[in-house]
C-alpha cells in the first residue's frame, strides 16, 4: 500500500492550515494524494480563534462562558421538569381513571353477591 504524499505549498504561513484531497487518484485506482493549503478566508487583522475552551484566558471570557453554560444547564433542567410533571399528570390521570372503573365493577359485584344471598338463603316470613 502506498502512503499518501504530502505536499506544502509556498505561500503558507502561521495560519491553519488544511488538507485538500488531489482528484487525479481517483482515475488512477491509487490513494488520493494531499496537498496543504491555507484556509480560503482570513480572519480580520487581531482577530485570534481559540482552539477550545480552556484557551480562553481573560476573565471576562471565562465568566462569560461559566454564565453560557450555567444558562444553558438551567434550561435543560426547566425542560427536563416540564417533561417529568407531564409524565406524572399523565401517570396519576391512568391511575384515576383505573380507580373509576374498579368502583363501578365493585359496585356491581357487590350488587351481585346481595341477589346471590338473597337466592341462597332461606325465606322466613
Amino acid at each position: 500500500m502506498q502512503k499518501p504524499i504530502m505536499a506544502v505549498t509556498g505561500d503558507e504561513t502561521d495560519e491553519e492550515t488544511e488538507l485538500a484531497p488531489r482528484h487525479m487518484a481517483a482515475t488512477t485506482g491509487d490513494m488520493p494524494t494531499y496537498q496543504i493549503r491555507a484556509p480560503s478566508t482570513a480572519l480580520p487583522q487581531g482577530v485570534v480563534m481559540a482552539a477550545s475552551p480552556g484557551s480562553l484566558h481573560s476573565p471576562q471570557q471565562l465568566a462569560e462562558e461559566a454564565t453560557r453554560k450555567r444558562e444553558l444547564r438551567l434550561m435543560k433542567n426547566r425542560e427536563a421538569a416540564k417533561e417529568c410533571r407531564r409524565r406524572k399528570k399523565e401517570y396519576v390521570k391512568c391511575l384515576e381513571s383505573r380507580v373509576a372503573v374498579l368502583e363501578v365493577q365493585n359496585k356491581k359485584l357487590i350488587e351481585e353477591l346481595e341477589t346471590l344471598k338473597d337466592i341462597c338463603s332461606p325465606k322466613t316470613d
